[in-house]
């Protein structure tokens, strides 16, 4: 939905839900976005309740809602731990500020971010690049100033996720992980940023994790499939209440991650979920219920019933549950939510297209682009001479084809630029394009991107034939050997988490990190009366600046790689 349907707006009104969560499907445009929000609003309003949170998940980097050709999304948390040995706290600082400009000039109150996961785990799934990195006390500071420089714009930002998802090889999406770190390193990295954030300033909000940490609570209980299961923080009362709470003090409100994920559906069903994670202390359950279709809405209205009911049978705390919701309020009443939507909706419209990618935004995107990339390795290459003639491009879709040759052109206009996509190869054209290169430049994205990350319909389209990870790997690394063995010089690029970088290091005599691969898509008509369709992304531009000299990688590496 990208309009309130009249059936959604009317549940709102008569239930009094406390917020709502925006996704990117439901997100298009600066007008129907704003609409959205007010309508979203409004209903709340004609219930006589107070104003909805509406929240979104703007990280930075790979998770970004709003459309990258609108809002500046910069190159995501692992970025700004690269810049952290030269620049300290200013790209958090500045990340933060800006992105909470842009939310609260579209409606948006609450943001779920940052992610103070301490990534210690090279094969971790979920958080990797959305991590600082692997230094806890670098993670603390990084989050909390990011966390701090949204507030003090006035939009609620979210710590996550609690007590550290940053150890676990499986994604609470679909399973749900297990932490088996002893209490001394739990306190030392886990708990280390959350602590901080606590001790050094008030976060609005902590978001639960669905994960197993047997050092904290061992509890066992009966899934409903029968098998007995240890509980997940979200639902454990030690965990939320006597740690988080007691413990290290937090005062905010405590939110559940999306109760519709594997981690906790696949064992609870939603009515028990809420009520569980109720008694253990949460003040939110997050996503509980999806209404898919008018049928659904009849479940919340039951859920809210069966809550109640919960309330009567003392299965949960009167005190307690009252208690959240004055929790609730207060910190609605403190961030004054009302006025994101204060102005006229028009007015609204305009303000927010002068703040939303406004050139100051996108100069900042830029610096940490530039400040983010690492050097790994360069054996004598860097920077590349303007009498290179050809250079071929092995990329992981057509969409960073294009804006790799884009960035490229503009810095190297004498010089042929072909690529191949994974997306769509052919070995034998490969190994062709390859003989007449001087230059290979091979990119590469570790985990793999998911279907909704591909841009291009050529890229989609060919997503069936794509070949799994270790093919695709497998398939580069006998490129940059083919080009070696030519005498050709090999540039390996690593575009999300650098922990592959070794993989390709025998046939790499260059290798550079940038952990970000954004792209902002835009259309324009050519002089011929042609649709051009074009993609181009800050980190692209900073990492043809360096290839050529234009700049230097001044990054640092934020985890370890060894190789």
């Amino acid at each position: 939905m990208t309009t309130l349907p009249p059936e959604l707006s009317k549940m709102i009104t008569d239930t009094g839900v406390g917020g709502v969560v925006l996704f990117a499907n439901n997100l298009e445009n600066t007008e129907q976005m704003l609409s959205l929000n007010y309508a979203l609003q409004q209903a709340a309003q004609r219930g006589g309740h107070e104003p909805l949170f509406i929240a979104i998940d703007q990280e930075g980097g790979r998770v970004v809602r709003i459309p990258q050709n609108l809002a500046t999304s910069f190159a995501g948390n692992m970025a700004i731990g690269a810049t952290y040995a030269q620049h300290g706290e200013k790209f958090a600082n500045l990340s933060g500020e800006i992105i909470a400009k842009e939310l609260l000039s579209l409606g948006f109150n609450l943001n779920f971010a940052p992610t103070v996961d301490v990534n210690v785990n090279p094969l971790n799934p979920v958080i990797n690049v959305r991590s600082y990195g692997e230094d806890a006390s670098i993670v603390a500071k990084l989050g909390t100033a990011q966390m701090a420089a949204m507030q003090q714009q006035g939009m609620m930002a979210t710590l996550k996720h609690f007590p550290g998802h940053g150890d676990t090889s499986v994604d609470s999406h679909t399973s749900l992980p297990r932490v088996e770190h002893d209490m001394s390193q739990i306190e030392s990295s886990d708990l280390l940023p959350f602590q901080y954030a606590i001790d050094h300033d008030e976060p609005a909000m902590i978001m639960t994790a669905h994960i197993q940490y047997p050092q904290l609570d061992n509890t066992v209980f009966t899934a409903k499939d029968g098998s007995e299961v240890i509980l997940p923080a979200t639902m454990s009362r030690k965990i939320l209440t006597d740690l988080l709470r007691t413990k290290m003090g937090f005062k905010g409100v405590i939110a559940t991650d999306a109760l519709n994920m594997a981690g906790i559906a696949h064992y609870f069903d939603e009515t028990e979920a809420v009520i569980q994670t109720f008694a253990a202390g949460s003040d939110i359950a997050l996503m509980p219920i999806a209404i898919r279709s008018p049928a659904d809405i009849a479940k919340v209205s039951r859920l809210i019933e069966d809550v109640a009911q919960a309330v009567r049978k003392r299965r949960l705390d009167r005190r307690e549950i009252a208690t959240s919701a004055q929790r609730i309020a207060a910190l609605k009443k403190q961030y004054n939510i009302a006025q994101t939507v204060a102005l006229p909706l028009e007015q609204a419209i305009t303000k927010a297209n002068n703040i939303l990618g406004a050139q100051s935004h996108r100069d900042v995107e830029q610096q940490l682009a530039d400040s983010a990339i690492v050097l790994m390795k360069n054996k004598g290459v860097l920077p590349l001479s303007s009498s290179v003639q050809n250079i071929h491009l092995l990329m992981p879709d057509q969409t960073k084809c294009m804006a790799l040759i884009l960035a490229l052109k503009t810095r190297l206009n004498n010089t042929s630029i072909t690529c191949s996509s994974q997306a769509n190869t052919s070995n034998n054209n490969d190994l062709q394009l390859i003989n007449q290169a001087q230059v290979v430049i091979a990119a590469d994205i570790t985990p793999d991107q998911s279907l909704v990350e591909l841009g291009g319909m050529d890229d989609i389209k060919n997503w069936l034939e794509r070949s799994p990870k270790e093919q695709q790997v497998t398939q580069q690394l006998a490129m940059l050997q083919a080009a070696k063995a030519q005498g050709k010089a090999t540039i390996f690029v690593s575009l999300r988490t650098p922990y592959n970088a070794p993989v390709f290091a025998e046939y790499s005599d260059v290798m550079l990190a940038t952990f970000s691969y954004n792209l902002n898509r835009t259309e324009y008509v050519d002089e011929y009366g042609r649709l051009i369709i074009q993609y181009e992304g800050a980190i692209y531009h900073a990492l043809a600046d360096i290839l050529t000299g234009h700049k230097t990688a001044g990054g640092s590496l934020p985890v370890s790689v060894n190789w």
